[in-house]
């Protein structure tokens, strides 16, 4: 396990990682076997590693997919380097810091990655989290007292993460191109808030369909309820895959049992 070819990633191969926001390893691995074959990424959030520990990262490599490890670290600069020397020891094909932290402690975390390569040159890459799906632009204005738009500063926070080392960034959808322009080809950009046409948008404010992102210049998608929720998550991820494809159906998505 390692450092995941950005080539790999784009659409020419699979740009779908589940999210397995799950409450327990038995119902993470339950998801994980079903899609098995079809999805060969996962991510393990905050909710599922503060609840399962490191094994849940080891369970599955042992099924041999990657892990997209996405624990938002955001905090003085030592501590996040530290943070990420640690769990690069589990091998994930990827971890998030917050871009909010700034460029010191975006660059000891760049810097503590590239110190887990391996012989081949693997090692975990990291993104940086521009701005929360969740937060739209009232939020950012008047609560957060912050007067740049949603994209304004989801490009600023990803031009600080690029001169920082970082790999590229988490953003919405609507971002994407933007960040693209700016930032080049080789920049890579993951986006949650990816909803199918089939699916409620929930608490995602910045939100687009799968195809949408992928076209404004996505290398991965982020999809999780839409899966997870579903009756049959198989299903649902190919409906997805589909979609990105261009052969979209509808989909009846009910609540999962997990």
């Amino acid at each position: 396990m390692g450092l995941i070819d950005k080539r790999e990633l784009n659409g020419g191969n699979n740009p779908l990682i589940v999210a397995i926001d799950l409450p327990d390893r038995d119902c993470a691995l339950r998801i994980v076997e079903r899609l098995s074959g079809h999805v060969s990424m996962f991510k393990v959030g905050m909710e599922l590693f503060y609840a399962e520990g490191p094994r849940i990262v080891e369970d599955l490599h042992s099924m041999g997919v990657e892990v997209f490890l996405d624990l938002k670290f955001h905090d003085i600069p030592n501590t996040v380097e530290n943070a990420v020397r640690q769990l690069g020891r589990l091998q994930p094909a990827m971890m998030t810091v917050h871009a909010q932290g700034g460029l010191p402690m975006m660059t000891r975390a760049a810097a503590a990655s590239k110190e887990k390569a391996d012989a081949n040159g693997f090692r975990p890459l990291i993104l940086a989290i521009t701005l929360l799906t969740s937060i739209d632009e009232r939020t950012l204005r008047e609560d957060m007292m912050i007067s740049a738009s949603p994209a304004e500063y989801v490009v600023d926070m990803s031009r600080l993460s690029q001169s920082a080392g970082i790999d590229g960034v988490v953003a919405s959808p609507r971002e994407a191109r933007l960040i693209r322009l700016e930032c080049g080809d080789d920049f890579l950009i993951v986006t949650p808030g990816v909803r199918p046409s089939w699916y409620a948008h929930g608490d995602q404010m910045r939100v687009a369909t799968p195809a949408e992102a992928i076209a404004a210049g996505a290398d991965c998608i982020v999809v999780g309820r839409p899966i997870t929720r579903a009756v049959d998550p198989l299903d649902a991820a190919l409906r997805i895959l589909d979609e990105i494809h261009g052969r979209a159906g509808a989909c009846a998505c009910e609540a999962h049992p997990c």
